[in-house]
């Protein structure tokens, strides 16, 4: 018996409606409950967050302030997930990289940022970097639209637009594949980004984001060999399918300085295409698709504040199944800076 297709449109939308019902759910009766005025009897003080792992904030620091988040991480790999979803080894390789992000008020509700990145990898099967590179940078531009407050079911709600430039090396890699540090295209990332907190027994606070962001990408121009999977001699294009991104996070205070935190993820990758021809030869070579792909993460993490404006953050990304996609596990560290 043939199993049942499920449309990923349907996928998506039970994905967002489970996510979404149970916090609506608890919002009601948070404020159904008039004997427990939270708004006079709890303060967002009692906590103090620096923010998960992999959730972007809606929130918007007041004009003039600036967040800065230097992320440090190691993307180690030892399997891949097939088409089917079956789990197989894979050459182990370390992937380190860092993030850091750079972003100014422009006014108490627009945020401007830069997101450069830096990155080094070594393989079992293949030459180590030739050294620490450059990878590519994001620039973002944020506007929030919503703020929310005790007692109020209306959300932190941000809109925000990420474009990424290919400013890292992606093709003429030679014979060291692991010199590459970016993709080679020119990103859009449009991001919807929503935040609500919860006020629970003993001046305890639960705050939660859902986030959700859609990438595309233009042509990108390939010669050589490259992170595309072509080789010597090649000169064609590259066409990245679109990429569909959905973040559940939830933080947890335990007291005001410790947090527990924990993202729940799902991405979905159109089929990647790339056409072109290899020198010597007049006809044209065979078409390279990627195939489409889905990835499941589940990044738990522990916070500590010194004090409101600055923080440390220490967790770790797991990737407990997948489909067309590698299997990761990805310690990381940051430190959360508001001046």
């Amino acid at each position: 018996m043939k199993r049942p297709r499920i449309s990923p449109g349907l996928l998506q939308a039970a994905l967002l409606a489970a996510c979404i019902l149970p916090v609506l759910t608890a919002r009601a009766a948070a404020i159904a409950d008039d004997a427990n005025p939270c708004a006079e009897t709890h303060s967002m003080s009692d906590a103090w967050f620096t923010g998960p792992m992999l959730a972007n904030t809606a929130a918007t620091a007041p004009r003039g302030h600036m967040l800065i988040e230097p992320y440090l991480y190691d993307v180690t790999t030892d399997g891949a997930f097939t088409s089917s979803g079956a789990r197989h080894s894979a050459p182990h390789q370390n992937s380190y990289g860092s993030l850091t992000y750079l972003i100014y008020a422009l006014t108490n509700t627009t945020g401007i940022g830069l997101m450069p990145t830096f990155g080094y990898t070594t393989a079992a099967n293949a030459a180590s970097s030739a050294g620490p590179r450059s990878g590519d940078l994001t620039l973002l531009l944020q506007h929030r639209l919503t703020q929310s407050r005790p007692c109020c079911w209306m959300p932190t709600v941000s809109l925000a637009v990420e474009q990424t430039f290919p400013t890292g090396r992606y093709d003429n890699l030679g014979d060291r594949p692991t010199n590459a540090t970016g993709a080679g295209a020119f990103t859009t990332t449009p991001e919807f980004l929503t935040q609500t907190w919860f006020w629970l027994p003993r001046h305890r606070i639960l705050r939660m984001r859902l986030n959700l962001t859609d990438a595309f990408s233009a042509a990108v121009p390939v010669t050589g060999p490259s992170v595309y999977g072509t080789s010597t001699g090649f000169r064609g294009a590259a066409h990245p399918g679109r990429s569909l991104f959905l973040d559940n996070s939830w933080e947890y205070s335990l007291t005001r300085r410790f947090i527990l935190a924990t993202d729940i993820t799902w991405r979905a990758n159109a089929n990647t295409r790339v056409t072109g021809t290899v020198t010597g030869t007049d006809a044209a070579q065979p078409v390279l698709n990627s195939g489409s792909s889905t990835t499941w993460n589940f990044a738990p993490a522990l916070e500590y504040s010194w004090k409101p404006t600055l923080g440390i953050l220490l967790g770790v990304r797991l990737t407990p199944s997948g489909r067309n996609t590698s299997e990761t596990l990805t310690p990381a560290i940051a430190l959360n800076i508001v001046h």
